[in-house]
């Protein structure tokens, strides 16, 4: 609209001085892309196998030892004195087998109201020859990626807790055997949760519990790779979720969660060349040309010709904290493509004996956004204080997913268990 409307206060400027008319007409670049992108999308990536049995989520699932990835508020509710979670999570598993995901955690309750915590996440993509001919022994490079955060999660009310997390991420992606200027990435981002968990309340034939949460998650500053390169966003993401324990008896429980996510990144502006004729005649004809840069006689004259102009959306080339505001209303598709931003989680979790645990989740994003749909199952077993989680991924979409038919698994270990009450 102030595309439009711009245009139309320059064609009356042009007309009171030159009595003539002209016309603007734009062409769209098919080739533009509606996809997100930001730095660091490994820190999107689910590292634990209980989240991405249930569809990706852990925003308003209950405390585990991996909450500190998703919402470490729920650490508030922990029944126990502490934990390390330890998981390794293999990709593109059906190419490669050094290309992986490996994440430690740590918890502790210092009282009743406030916990610690930390984790260190690192994405190994492997070991990379280099080399100048086929005689060349080459070099052996190995690019990655890690972020280390810690949290402090304070328990406001008997129900309500929340968490502040800040977070270290560094991406050495970028090779100084082919690039010499490259150099690594280094930048700070930080977290912010809540998570909401009501007492066990007496129901018809069952009990049950209400569970809610939110993160605001990776709020950091642009970074580069290199002082000439351009600016990336780091994947700053809101993530709402909600859920309901079906607590049949003191054995057996089916929790069900639903999560709702948005990357507060602007979208990719519409980009596209805009064509300005006049009618010098004014005849109300606006020949264009077959080469607006040569022109026939006779053909209306070219006024300007703005190629890569964007005719849909805004300029995405803003600070961080504009982006996130600008992010709810920037798309090019207006309303309804902003809707298609948003992805959404369903997950399922049956518990017998707290022993036990059978785990199924889908995942689903728009197909102009990205395309991830997935199935996935797992489960869970607890001997006295260790935990052993393992998940199952299967692609719903015509886009292959890096993670289809992979096996992850993760570990925990619990320190008190019982030694806090839930309220």
């Amino acid at each position: 609209m102030k595309n439009y409307v711009a245009t139309l206060i320059t064609a009356l400027t042009v007309f009171s001085f030159t009595n003539a008319q002209q016309t603007t007409q734009i062409i769209p670049n098919d080739s533009d892309s509606r996809v997100i992108t930001t730095g660091l999308p490994f820190m999107l990536i689910a590292p634990d196998a209980r989240a991405a049995s249930l569809g990706d989520q852990g925003v308003a699932t209950s405390v585990d030892g991996f909450s500190q990835q998703w919402n470490p508020a729920k650490y508030a509710f922990s029944e126990a004195k502490s934990g390390v979670g330890l998981s390794y999570t293999p990709y593109l598993s059906r190419l490669v087998n050094d290309i992986s995901i490996s994440y430690a955690t740590y918890f502790n309750r210092i009282n009743e109201y406030s916990a610690v915590s930390a984790s260190f996440k690192y994405f190994s993509l492997g070991e990379i020859t280099l080399t100048q001919d086929e005689n060349d022994p080459g070099v052996n490079v190995k690019p990655n990626e890690f972020a280390a955060d810690v949290a402090y999660t304070l328990r406001l009310a008997d129900q309500f807790s929340m968490a502040v997390a800040l977070r270290f991420m560094r991406s050495d992606l970028r090779i100084n055997q082919i690039d010499p200027n490259a150099d690594a990435a280094n930048t700070f981002g930080a977290d912010i949760t809540g998570y909401y968990q009501s007492e066990e309340e007496a129901y018809n034939d069952f009990n049950g519990r209400w569970r809610m949460g939110f993160a605001i998650q990776n709020l950091g500053p642009k970074f580069r790779y290199d002082d000439e390169g351009r600016e990336n966003f780091q994947p700053t993401t809101l993530r709402l979720g909600g859920g309901f324990d079906f607590i049949f008896d003191q054995y057996s429980k089916l929790a069900l969660t639903a999560e709702v996510s948005k990357l507060l990144v602007p979208t990719p502006p519409q980009l596209g060349t805009r064509l300005t004729f006049i009618d010098n005649n004014d005849n109300g004809v606006y020949d264009q040309p077959d080469d607006p840069n040569n022109l026939e006689p006779g053909d209306d004259e070219l006024i300007s010709t703005e190629e890569n102009a964007i005719i849909g959306g805004q300029d995405n080339n803003v600070s961080f904290i504009n982006g996130i505001f600008q992010s709810f209303g920037d798309a090019p598709g207006g309303f309804s493509e902003e809707l298609r931003e948003f992805t959404w989680a369903l997950g399922a979790e049956y518990t017998y004996q707290e022993n036990f645990a059978f785990r199924a989740g889908y995942f689903n994003e728009a197909d102009d956004k990205g395309a991830r749909k997935f199935f996935a199952i797992g489960a869970g077993f607890k001997y006295t204080t260790i935990n052993l989680d393992l998940s199952y991924l299967f692609s719903a979409s015509r886009i292959q997913s890096p993670l289809e038919n992979t096996l992850r698994f993760s570990l925990t270990f619990n320190f008190g268990d019982g030694e806090y009450d839930e309220y």
